[in-house]
C-alpha cells in the first residue's frame, strides 16, 4: 500500500508540470507584439462562406453583422438544405441588405456523411474570389472582422488564419461553466499545442484561407466523411508547408447551451471525436487532470501537508492559467467571479473524458453517427 501511495503522489505531480507549461506557453503567446496596422491595408476581394443547418439564437443579427463589414469588396454565400428553418431569415437578410452581394445556395454537392463538409464543398466551388473566409452561424462579427482575419494572408507563407472566440453574454449556469472551461482548459491545450508543435489545426468559428490551399489537400471532397473538419483543414494546410496563424484578438459568438445536459452532450461529442482522431493524445489527457490526481493523493496520504501541497498548488496554478488566458490575454470581463467554477469544470471534464471511452457514436444536430477508422458512418441508413 505504501508503494502505491508513493506512486500516486509522484504521478499526481505530473499535471502541475503540465500547468506550468500552459502558463509559460500562454504568457509567451500573449506577450507577442501586436501586428502592425500596415498589415490591414491588405484587402483583396473575399468570399465569406457559411454552411447553414438549423436556426441558432439571434441568427438574423449574427448574419447581419457580416453585412455591416468595413471592407471594400466581399460576397456572402450561404448553403442550406431546402426546407431548413433558416431560409426565411436568409431571405429577409437579402431584402434588408440589397447593397451586399448575397447568394443563397440550396443543396450541397457530394454524398458524404458530413453534411457541413458537403455544403462547404459547394461553397468553395461557387466562390468567386481566391480568398475565402469560413465561419460558423453563431459568430457575431465586429465591423473590422474581415480586415482582421484576412490581414495575415498578405504573407504568402501564411496559408490559414484562425482565432479564439468568446460569448457576447452568458445566460445561465451552463453557459458560464462552458465559458470557464474554454478559458481554463480548452484554450490552455491549444496554446500548449502551439508552443510544442506549432499551429496545425484551425477553430471552426473562423478559418480564413485561399482556395489554392484547400485544393492543395484535395478540397472538402477529400474529407467529406470525416469528423472534426475544422481541425483537419488546419492540419492539412499546415502539412503543405504553410503557416497557420492563430490571432490574439478573439471574435464574438452567441452561445447556445440551454441546459447543463445540453453542455454535457456537446462536450462529450467533442471528446469522442478527439478520441478517434488523436487516440494517444486523448489518452494522455489523464496526466493533465490535476483535480482527480490531487484528490487521490490526499485520499491515500490524508495529512494537512498533503492537502495543502496538492490541492493548494492545483488551485493556485489553475487560477493563474485562467487569469493569464481569460483576463490578461483575451480581456474577457467577469472572469474573476467565475473562478470557483474551475473546480466544477475540471470535475465535469474528467467525467466526460472517462465517459468518452464507452461512447461509440455522436449526435450532430439531429443525426447520429458512428466513427469507424476515422470515418463518420450514419447509425441509421440515409
Amino acid at each position: 500500500m505504501r508503494v502505491v501511495s508513493e506512486i500516486v503522489l509522484a504521478v499526481a505531480f505530473i499535471p502541475f508540470i503540465y500547468y506550468l507549461i500552459v502558463i509559460f506557453s500562454s504568457w509567451e503567446f500573449f506577450q507577442q507584439p501586436e501586428p502592425s496596422a500596415a498589415d490591414e491595408s491588405f484587402t483583396p476581394p473575399i468570399s465569406n462562406l457559411k454552411p447553414i443547418r438549423g436556426l441558432d439564437p439571434d441568427a438574423y443579427e449574427n448574419f447581419a453583422s457580416f453585412c455591416r463589414q468595413d471592407y471594400p469588396e466581399y460576397e456572402l454565400l450561404f448553403c442550406v438544405t431546402p426546407g431548413d428553418p433558416a431560409i426565411p431569415v436568409l431571405e429577409k437578410l437579402a431584402r434588408d441588405f440589397p447593397q451586399r452581394q448575397i447568394r443563397i445556395l440550396f443543396e450541397a454537392t457530394g454524398s458524404g456523411t458530413n453534411d457541413k463538409v458537403n455544403k462547404l464543398d459547394r461553397l468553395v466551388r461557387e466562390a468567386r474570389h481566391e480568398i475565402v473566409v469560413i465561419n460558423d452561424s453563431d459568430v457575431r462579427a465586429r465591423p473590422d472582422y474581415l480586415r482582421m482575419v484576412v490581414a495575415p494572408l498578405a504573407d504568402p507563407k501564411v496559408g490559414a488564419v484562425t482565432c479564439f472566440y468568446l460569448p457576447i453574454e452568458e445566460k445561465g449556469f451552463a453557459e458560464s461553466l462552458q465559458n470557464i472551461g474554454m478559458l481554463s482548459d480548452f484554450y490552455a491545450g491549444v496554446l500548449v499545442a502551439k508552443r510544442l508543435d506549432g499551429v496545425k489545426f484551425a477553430l471552426g468559428t473562423t478559418i480564413a484561407t485561399r482556395r489554392a490551399c484547400i485544393e492543395g489537400f484535395g478540397g472538402y471532397k477529400a474529407i467529406e466523411n470525416r469528423p472534426g473538419d475544422d481541425l483537419l483543414v488546419g492540419r492539412l494546410i499546415a502539412e503543405q508547408g504553410y503557416e497557420v496563424k492563430l490571432l490574439r484578438e478573439p471574435i464574438s459568438t452567441v452561445a447556445d447551451y440551454r441546459s447543463v445536459g445540453d453542455l454535457f452532450h456537446k462536450r462529450l461529442r467533442w471528446f469522442v471525436v478527439m478520441r478517434h482522431m488523436r487516440p494517444w493524445g486523448h489518452l494522455g489527457l489523464l496526466l493533465t487532470q490535476g483535480l482527480p490526481w490531487s484528490l487521490a493523493a490526499v485520499a491515500l496520504h490524508p495529512t494537512a501537508a498533503t492537502a495543502l501541497g496538492y490541492l493548494g498548488t492545483y488551485a493556485l496554478l489553475r487560477c493563474a492559467i485562467t487569469w493569464i488566458i481569460g483576463i490578461h490575454g483575451l480581456k474577457h470581463p467577469g472572469v474573476w467571479r467565475r473562478m470557483p467554477l474551475i473546480v466544477i469544470w475540471d470535475a465535469v471534464a474528467f467525467f466526460l473524458w472517462v465517459a468518452s471511452f464507452g461512447k461509440n457514436s455522436i449526435r450532430w444536430r439531429d443525426k447520429d453517427y458512428y466513427i469507424r477508422d476515422g470515418v463518420l458512418v450514419p447509425v441509421a441508413p440515409t
